[in-house]
């Protein structure tokens, strides 16, 4: 399949609505969508009726209060951990979460409990640091909303990699492991590189002192300490060469587990019934269950 075929597979699917979203802070792109696991609701509907949206959500929210204690902290996590999707588009406004959507359904349909973080980006109010701030204000109101609470699989797409890597990275994070797909691992190549029209200066700002403050956000300078990565790209990428998570595999060697996927572009893991996506999913069955 040709890169364009590949992106034309993802962007056409039907975007899945979320079983609720929830706010993290005062601007419209901070918020969370939740996905929830088919499991308990398909139990509930064995009689053949479908909830409706308005009980979908409800019911949304009470299996959330259940997994809570009287005191309002998370009960003790009794299954998988959630997953917290971060998604790409090389941080601009252009492109937002609803492409990870069927994503999020297809996991949540597997018994995961999902999370997909929308996040300020450029050209929108975002852009260093409010972006990287709303990742970890996002991933907390994740911790907090998710059955199960505890510690969450972070996993991110493209630039939504970097951000998943960055944030695993910063101290007090309730991430117990890192799954980047096609992650934008290493700013300072990818500058150099010109990805997508300059969008690290972009992120970061142009201008003087720009090299310090790719230091300060490069993957590659700051992996996460004590967290299992695994990263997923394919060999055909057209959009975010290979190379960028080798080099930081080289970087991290100790923690790090990338796999390459000959044949494989850029949405082509992220693309539910595509066979990288069964890699993806095989990868996170594999990672929720140790």
């Amino acid at each position: 399949m040709s890169a364009a075929d590949e992106e034309a597979a993802l962007l056409g699917l039907a975007p899945v609505a979320p079983d609720r979203t929830v706010a993290y802070g005062p601007h419209p792109d901070q918020i969370v969508d939740l996905y929830l696991p088919r499991a308990a609701e398909d139990a509930r509907a064995a009689d053949g009726e479908r909830l409706g949206d308005g009980e979908r959500a409800a019911d949304g929210e009470r299996r959330a209060d259940e997994a809570r204690t009287a005191d309002g902290a998370p009960a003790p996590a009794a299954g998988p951990p959630p997953v917290v999707l971060l998604h790409g588009g090389f941080w601009r406004a252009a492109y937002d979460r609803r492409h990870l959507s069927p994503l999020a359904a297809a996991l949540a349909a597997q018994g995961l409990p999902v999370a997909l973080a929308e996040y300020r980006r450029v050209g929108a109010g975002g852009g260093a640091p409010q972006t990287f701030d709303d990742v970890t204000a996002g991933l907390a109101a994740a911790v907090r909303e998710l059955p199960g609470g505890g510690d969450v699989v972070l996993a991110g797409h493209s630039a939504g990699g970097q951000l998943a890597l960055l944030a695993a990275a910063r101290p007090g994070t309730r991430v117990s492991r890192v799954l980047a797909v096609a992650p934008v691992a290493d700013l300072a190549r990818a500058h150099a590189l010109g990805l997508s029209n300059g969008a690290v200066a972009e992120l970061l700002g142009d201008g003087p002192g720009l090299a310090d403050r790719i230091a300060a956000a490069d993957p590659v300078c700051h992996p996460p300490v004590g967290i299992p990565v695994t990263i997923l790209h394919g060999t055909d990428d057209p959009d975010v060469p290979l190379d960028l998570s080798r080099r930081y595999a080289a970087h991290s060697p100790g923690t790090t587990d990338l796999h390459e996927l000959p044949g494989v572009g850029h949405y082509g893991p992220v693309t539910p019934g595509s066979p990288s996506c069964h890699t993806l999913f095989a990868q996170l069955r594999r990672t929720c269950s140790t």
